[in-house]
C-alpha cells in the first residue's frame, strides 16, 4: 500500500538568523497550541549528537476530514532550529514518524504537529548530549 509522506530538511529553508521562537511563531501563526497528544520516544541521553533516534506518534483518526497534515521537529539549541518536517495525508494510515537527527549540546527537543482543521498540538522532551554535534569544523 503506498503510504504518502514528505519530508524536507527544515534548516535549509529556515533564515539563518532564526531564533528557536521565531521558528515556532511562525509555525503557530497566531494559534494556540494544545498540550498533549503526541508520544515522543528518544533517549534521555544520547552519548553522541551526531545521531539521536527519534520517533513520534500523535493521536489521529487520519481520515480524509481529520488528520495530521504536518509534523514539525525544533531544536531549541541547534544552530538552525528547524530540523525536520513531515507532511503526511490520510493515506499514510497513522500519523507517525523516525528519524535520526544531529543535536549540537543538551536541549529540549519540540514537536509541533498540524491537523487539516488548523489545530496545533505540542509536546517537548528533554535529552542530554555527552558529545555535541553541529559545530564549526564538525
Amino acid at each position: 500500500m503506498p503510504v504518502a509522506l514528505a519530508a524536507t530538511r527544515a534548516g535549509a529553508q529556515s533564515a539563518p538568523e532564526e531564533s528557536f521562537e521565531a521558528a515556532e511563531r511562525a509555525i503557530l501563526a497566531g494559534r494556540t497550541p494544545i498540550a498533549g497528544g503526541i508520544e515522543i520516544d528518544m533517549p534521555p541521553l544520547s552519548e553522541n549528537g551526531n545521531s539521536v533516534d527519534l520517533s513520534i506518534r500523535v493521536e489521529s483518526p487520519m481520515t480524509t476530514e481529520d488528520h495530521i497534515a504536518d509534523i514539525h521537529i525544533l531544536s531549541e539549541r541547534n544552530p538552525f532550529p528547524r530540523v525536520a518536517r513531515f507532511t503526511l495525508s490520510p493515506r499514510a494510515g497513522r500519523a507517525e514518524v523516525a528519524t535520526r537527527i544531529r543535536l549540537a549540546t543538551t536541549q529540549t527537543i519540540l514537536v509541533l504537529a498540524e491537523t487539516s482543521k488548523g489545530q496545533v498540538y505540542r509536546a517537548g522532551r528533554e535529552v542530554i548530549v555527552i558529545l555535541g554535534a553541529c559545530v564549526e569544523g564538525g
